[in-house]
């Protein structure tokens, strides 16, 4: 029998079939449903075409089981959806919203000119708990500073609860041959991750069964596996905050129906930072919870970008446009090859170019040494991470970004200074994660792995290490550095924005 209505699913991040609402209405509106997806995307480089590549492959096998398959097309181009639309015959469009400022604008562009050829686009929020053009402050105005704006998502109540997978996706008569899967590349993705929605949701429940107990506690240490890796799936949208704010509470309940006297395991490693978050009382905060608040600074990120278009270029506080950024070529080359000579900054980069991930408190040391230590603009470090991360993300690394930089949203204070071997010291350390990642310092006692220049010449010598040959000196010097940028900071103090 052949299908009337037939509507396109036009997927750009929302890359999963559970909990996708442009999908749940295509399937509610039409007879017949096409789900595509561009084969490529404004994202990033390598790591996120490679991840991308092998989520659009796992797409496609699910559907499969549903007997259809998912239809390639080169790009998300205007022009290559109205040739779906016309090859489909089809009278609905439902698409994942899209929130860059480029992307979003094309979009409304697009939605306009296939109203005005009769085709109904329906836009859905596949990818946050709320849209990013709200809830606003009370001058009507977006937030700047994330605790207000985090209290007043939270008075907007629970978020719905996710979506079911579909029992059924009914193909069309003839399904369009599109392009082929695109082809992955040989980045290797750390061996943690399978791209997909099966390995997010495999992560996702990880994470909510281990990790998520000790996690106010191990999230800084990148020695540990202590936070849920669950970035580039976010990224990708192959599982959506709803369905991590339902898996936590699940965890939770859990927990709650379970022994109360028992304790979570713990890697001893985590030594004397097991403290470090406990309450007054002596009780730790809820783990969910913690987590959950970080997925609402990840809203944050997006409810900035919407309303300041420009920080992907430009500072969101007009001060800095006046900062007197450093020009230093070499330095740049040494902080994005990691040879430093600072050693949890060298892991950090090292992990980034082998992994296509970083650790979230890495990501915080080695912004500010490029941007506080070196002095050098914080736009030249966003637009390596995004060439170099596999969950690229334009609002996400963007606000982190200027946010270390002093120049975005929430950044008080400003002027805040990482010391990269305290950092070090103190969230490696065991100096594990320096080990791993720079294995010619592997044979260094643990008093000196972040700081081998400050080693004597028979420890060195001892663990096979010659400064400026086997592992490079310093590149610059940390006190001096920090006096430098307090100093640019300061003559940009007085002005406003």
């Amino acid at each position: 029998m052949s299908q009337h209505r037939v509507a396109i699913v036009w997927l750009r991040r929302a890359l999963r079939l559970a909990d996708n609402p442009a999908l749940a209405h295509a399937l509610e509106a039409a007879d017949a449903v096409v789900v595509a997806a561009p084969a490529r995307e404004s994202r990033g480089g390598a790591a996120s075409r490679a991840w991308r590549a092998r989520s659009l492959a796992a797409l496609d096998a699910s559907l499969r089981e549903y007997g259809t398959r998912l239809v390639v097309v080169a790009d998300d181009s205007a022009a290559t959806l109205a040739a779906l639309v016309a090859e489909c015959g089809a009278a609905l469009v439902c698409f994942d919203r899209a929130y860059e400022p480029g992307t979003a604008a094309a979009d409304a562009r697009t939605w306009l000119e296939l109203g005005a050829g009769g085709i109904e686009a329906r836009g859905f929020d596949c990818t946050l708990l709320n849209e990013p053009a709200g809830p606003l402050a009370s001058g009507g105005g977006p937030f700047k500073v994330f605790t207000p704006y985090y209290n007043a998502c939270l008075r907007l109540g629970a978020p719905d609860a996710p979506l079911p997978a579909p029992q059924r996706i009914p193909a069309p008569d003839v399904t369009p041959p599109g392009e082929p899967l695109p082809e992955g590349t040989q980045h290797p993705i750390g061996g943690w991750w399978t791209p997909g929605e099966a390995g997010a949701l495999a992560a996702a429940r990880h994470f909510a069964a281990g990790a998520l107990a000790d996690y106010p506690v191990d999230r800084d240490r990148p020695d540990l596996i202590g936070t849920s890796r669950l970035s580039p799936h976010l990224a990708f949208g192959e599982i959506s905050p709803r369905q991590v704010v339902a898996l936590l509470a699940d965890a939770a309940d859990a927990a709650g129906a379970g022994d109360s006297a028992a304790e979570p395991a713990t890697d001893p490693a985590a030594g004397a930072a097991a403290g470090a978050a406990d309450s007054d009382d002596g009780t730790r905060p809820d783990a969910a919870s913690a987590f959950i608040r970080q997925l609402y600074w990840r809203e944050f990120a997006y409810h900035t970008l919407h309303h300041f278009p420009e920080t992907p270029e430009r500072p969101l506080r007009t001060a800095f446009e006046r900062m007197g950024w450093a020009e230093d070529p070499a330095g740049f080359a040494a902080w994005c090859e990691g040879r430093t000579g600072y050693p949890i900054v060298d892991a950090g980069m090292r992990e980034l170019a082998a992994t296509g991930w970083m650790h979230n408190r890495v990501r915080m040391i080695v912004a500010s040494f490029l941007t506080k230590d070196l002095l050098l603009p914080w736009q030249d470090g966003a637009r390596h991470f995004r060439e170099h991360l596999a969950d690229a993300d334009l609002a996400n690394n963007t606000f982190g970004w200027q946010w270390v930089a002093g120049s975005g949203a929430d950044a008080a204070p400003y002027f805040r200074v990482f010391n990269p071997t305290l950092q070090g010291q103190k969230h490696d350390p065991r100096g594990a994660y320096v080990r791993a990642w720079v294995p010619e310092l592997a044979g260094l006692p643990d008093a000196w792995i972040h700081r081998p220049w400050e080693a004597s010449a028979g420890v060195l010598a001892q663990a096979g290490v010659t400064l400026g040959e086997t592992y490079p000196a310093p590149i610059v010097d940390h006190p001096w550095a920090r006096q430098r940028a307090l100093a640019a900071y300061g003559a940009i103090r007085g002005g406003r924005g």
